[in-house]
């Protein structure tokens, strides 16, 4: 089992692999305050999100949702999308396939 450093993803959030295969890699994104920010873009990858803790605004191309602990979305293939700490916590993100600009 390898192990992954734990690495700054600006903006308050820091990013860690927890597990990857050339199909899929999960990801855990510690976001430290409120305000922290997942900056808008968009990947090939469709990507899963898990809320383990803290709330989240996310915004999905012209969509806004709320999240919280126990959550969990989809996020297609190539849609823009970002989110806005509103109460410090975890989201455990997974990719399919794996994003190789993560390692």
């Amino acid at each position: 089992m390898a192990s992954f450093p734990r690495i700054d993803a600006g903006n308050d959030v820091t990013r860690q692999v927890l597990s990857e295969s050339p199909d899929l890699m999960v990801v855990e994104f510690r976001f430290e305050k409120v305000g922290a920010e997942g900056t808008m873009h968009s990947h090939p990858h469709v990507q899963s999100t898990y809320v383990k803790s803290g709330k989240y605004r996310f915004f999905l191309s012209d969509k806004v949702i709320e999240i919280g602990p126990g959550d969990s979305f989809i996020i297609p293939s190539n849609v823009e999308h970002g989110c806005l700490c509103l109460e410090p916590g975890v989201l455990i993100d997974s990719f399919t396939p794996r994003r190789d600009d993560f390692l």
